[in-house]
């Protein structure tokens, strides 16, 4: 079936949209690749838009009208075709089959070590010492022997799409200076020391969810509006805060947190002021953001606002203070040797999601084989809650049996680069309830020869490497906050910095409120666990949003994507890493830092 690219934009120009030519590619490539008309896809990529309210025509879009609709679309109908071939329903793939065969010869041969010789002579094998008769060894298996996609699942089919990817390996962003750069570690070798900080202290077990008192959200609120207005009373010497509701002819100095004045998305006109308890009693009032020439706001941002309030009914604002962040962490020499060190990191889902073969996996064990870095962090989710399998309760296996032979092939088919490995849970990991904060993942059957380089991390997480700072979250921070905020700039403002500056200065993991709709925030936890002990000098967020590497306020930031992207391959990062030597000024221990293909 042909698809014209020209037929493509002239259907979207009828709703007004207009597409780059890659875009219309990638909307030719879902024609072909789901059977269908350039008039039909375009209907659907405009109703899937107005039932998500996406605005516009990007790869983001694109991406998961593939995910949420067509695929979900295929899935349903496959149960109907898939019938007439139920008679192969017992097929088994190459590697579960050679399962098969070491377990039925190692059942011959106990049962031959029970017969006289005379009976099994003929079949035992003759040994001797200089041919030992080896035992089976899981550790020397390779990473595809020790996942079997087809113990968990009927139609473990590899992914054609994923496949048959040209551009693996491709470097799409670079950070630093990484001319000639080799992107090769020690795999552990040298003195690395791994700390979990906390604010007082890490998430290190599970916790009792899913019953909070609305008097407790609101404490843990009105405790961040008041320490951090202190902070910003104290950094820019403001005398004192009035009170929201108290009208005065001069301009007056305001503390609190930006609201929405109705259940729907924030905008310049629905921007309310929710005082704080001390001064204005949780009072509200609307907000005038006309005389602001640039703002970026969103709902949970604590702020302090200078502005006229002549009848106390509506705030004029004419000035925004802007956030502080908190300072660096001074590391002590106890905390590793000051040399330089590689990162690798990479977030979930490891398989397509097409396919529950996790061939993806299976190649970011290679390259971790291959290049040797010193840390490997990996982020969740491991076993999607939104993979199609999952959803359509395709799996033979317990979500838990799935996880943990996924871990088992990440942990045993690394072992021989040595690097070591930090897992990072994930609100979309099928097997563990959806809390935020989220605990370690538990894994008492972890190997002896393999604890000292695992470490199961809190989501989300302030790791120290030697003694520079990484925080870790797996939560789509960037998607959520990005989705909500608002922004006024007069000159060319990047939206990406805007958000990242804003999770600095509230010194959260998770500053917007209300969170989204899939976010389940236990408030308690998320006030003792999800805050910023320090500024990190690397901060991690994965995000279904584009990559990219950033510097900002002397933190560099980094979205490695995620491994996979519907049916097609993904990116991860790695980073070269160097606490520098103490002293006068501060330089970013981020050497360089890259984000590849898959």
């Amino acid at each position: 079936m042909a698809v014209s690219a020209q037929l493509l934009r002239e259907e979207l120009q009828i709703f007004g949209l207009e597409g780059e030519d890659a875009l219309i590619d990638k909307l030719a490539e879902l024609c072909l690749l789901y059977g269908q008309n350039e008039e039909g896809m375009v209907g659907e990529l405009i109703a899937f838009c107005t039932s998500t309210r996406k605005d516009g025509l990007t790869s983001e879009i694109l991406n998961s009208f593939e995910h949420e609709f067509l695929s979900k679309r295929m899935s349903k109908a496959r149960p109907s075709a898939s019938s007439k071939d139920s008679g192969h329903a017992g097929a088994r793939d190459i590697v579960s089959i050679q399962e098969l065969i070491e377990v039925e010869e190692e059942e011959e041969t106990l049962l031959n070590s029970y017969t006289t010789p005379s009976k099994g002579s003929q079949k035992r094998a003759i040994t001797t010492p200089e041919t030992p008769l080896t035992k089976r060894s899981v550790s020397a298996r390779s990473p595809h022997q020790l996942l079997s996609p087809s113990s968990f699942s009927p139609s473990a089919t590899p992914s054609q799409k994923y496949s048959s990817r040209s551009n693996r390996g491709e470097v799409v962003t670079s950070f630093g200076s990484t001319q000639g750069v080799s992107w090769s570690g020690r795999g552990g070798a040298g003195n690395i020391s791994l700390r979990v900080l906390g604010y007082p202290e890490p998430l290190t077990g599970s916790y009792k969810s899913m019953f909070q008192k609305l008097s407790d959200i609101r404490e843990v609120l009105t405790c961040k509006i008041e320490e951090l207005g202190s902070e910003l009373k104290e950094h820019y010497k403001i005398e004192a805060f009035t009170p929201v509701l108290v009208p005065a002819q001069e301009p007056v100095t305001l503390l609190g947190q930006i609201g929405c004045d109705s259940n729907g998305k924030l905008n310049h006109k629905s921007v309310i002021l929710e005082g704080d308890r001390e001064h204005s009693s949780g009072a509200q009032i609307p907000v005038d953001l006309s005389e602001l020439k640039e703002y970026s706001l969103f709902p949970g941002q604590v702020v302090v606002m200078e502005g006229i309030n002549t009848t106390g009914r509506k705030l004029v604002a004419t000035r925004l203070y802007e956030g502080v962040p908190l300072p660096f962490h001074q590391p002590s020499e106890e905390e590793g040797e000051s040399e330089q060190i590689m990162v690798l990191v990479a977030c979930g889902p490891y398989t397509t999601s097409d396919s529950i073969t996790f061939e993806p996996l299976l190649d970011l064990i290679a390259v971790i084989n291959h290049d040797r870095p010193d840390v490997c962090i990996l982020f969740g989710p491991f076993l999607d809650a939104k993979h199609e399998q999952v959803e359509s309760c395709l799996l033979t296996s317990p979500f838990e049996d799935v996880f943990k032979q996924c871990l088992r092939t990440i942990i045993e088919g690394t072992r021989s680069s040595g690097s070591l490995l930090v897992f990072v849970p994930s609100l979309r990991d099928a097997h563990r309830e959806p809390v935020y904060p989220q605990p370690p993942f538990s894994c008492p059957e972890l190997p002896r020869e393999d604890r000292k380089r695992v470490q199961f991390v809190s989501e989300p997480c302030t790791l120290s490497v030697n003694g520079m700072i990484f925080g870790l979250t797996s939560t789509d921070l960037l998607f959520h906050m990005g989705a909500e905020e608002i922004s006024s700039s007069s000159g060319s403002s990047d939206r990406f910095s805007r958000i990242l500056k804003h999770i600095l200065t509230q010194r959260s993991y998770y500053p917007l409120y209300p969170p989204q709709e899939d976010v389940a925030i236990d408030y308690e936890r998320f006030y003792a666990y999800a805050q910023l002990p320090v500024t990190p000098d690397v901060f991690i967020a994965p995000s279904e949003l584009r990559y990219f590497v950033k510097h900002v306020l002397g933190c560099v930031c980094v979205n490695p994507g995620r491994l996979t992207k519907g049916q097609v391959g993904g990116t991860f990062g790695r980073l070269y890493v160097r606490r520098p030597p103490a002293g006068p000024g501060r330089r970013s221990p981020c050497a360089a830092a890259q984000v590849v293909r898959i």
